[in-house]
């Protein structure tokens, strides 16, 4: 494997990792407090529908458009994405914005979906504590998994179309699925020990660090050294985020963080 195939497969996996422990946060949550039967079949229902959208999206973009043209739109829209991932990972490591913090999220949810179970009346609730089909579960359930994935379908498509190596990053994203689904197995109520916010800050580094190097292939850049110029460019990134922290951190915040970062693109 080249280095920028191994690095596309890192930023699928890690990328994929980050929004799968969102996911986990909304599943689990619908699980516990409505009923897990329908939570997961929510999950599953959501997950062929992402993996449709990549077969449907992924492979007539990476047979029918032209490499060049595909690596200089892609690597624009891993830019903005990248960028944005890093803009964020930064406000968090120097204080500026509070931690994304998955275990207030999974407690919040929880206690709303308890509320809503109230209200429907006791005959009900004791249907779902039984393990039948609710809608309000399939419907969180499916919403979570499929707003988070679509984040994954982007980064799988754009990564795997304009490096050829599409299914590559495909079996990345469903290796991140099946790592995090088995660690929140025994974790899920503990998901605040995934270093979520780590990965984000490695993740975008690597998202810009693809964006520049395929938006200079595709606008005819030879890059000195080939593919390893993404570790430079990794390297580059990752020094700059630090200055930033760094420097950030000595200004200090200047609002009140908001004490909980929620939301399917954080």
């Amino acid at each position: 494997m080249t280095t920028s195939t191994v690095v596309l497969a890192l930023a699928v996996f890690g990328a994929s990792a980050v929004e799968m422990v969102e996911a986990l946060t909304i599943v689990a949550a619908a699980g516990v407090s409505r009923g897990w039967r329908s939570a997961l079949e929510g999950t599953v229902a959501a997950a062929l529908v992402l993996g449709a959208l990549v077969v449907a999206v992924g492979v007539p973009l990476a047979r029918l458009v032209p490499i060049n043209v595909l690596r200089v739109v892609i690597g624009a829209l891993l830019l903005v994405l990248g960028l944005d991932w890093l803009r964020k990972a930064v406000l968090r490591a120097s204080g500026h914005m509070a931690l994304h913090d998955e275990d207030a999220i999974y407690a919040r949810t929880v206690a709303d979906l308890s509320g809503a179970a109230a209200t429907t009346g006791g005959a009900a609730a004791g249907s779902w504590r039984h393990g039948r089909r609710d809608a309000t579960s399939f419907t969180v359930a499916f919403k979570g998994v499929f707003l988070e994935g679509m984040e994954v379908v982007l980064i799988v498509i754009t990564l795997g179309a304009s490096s050829g190596h599409l299914a590559l990053a495909a079996v990345a994203a469903v290796a991140a699925a099946v790592v995090v689904s088995i660690i929140g197995y025994f974790v899920a109520r503990q998901l605040s020990e995934v270093p979520e916010n780590s990965m984000k800050l490695a993740v975008g580094i690597m998202l810009t660090s693809f964006g520049v190097f395929w938006v200079g292939e595709g606008a005819g850049l030879h890059w000195p050294g080939s593919d390893l110029m993404i570790l430079v460019l990794v390297g580059v990134f990752a020094m700059t985020a630090a200055v930033l922290s760094f420097a950030m951190r000595r200004i200090g915040p200047s609002r009140q963080t908001v004490a909980v970062h929620g939301g399917p693109s954080s």
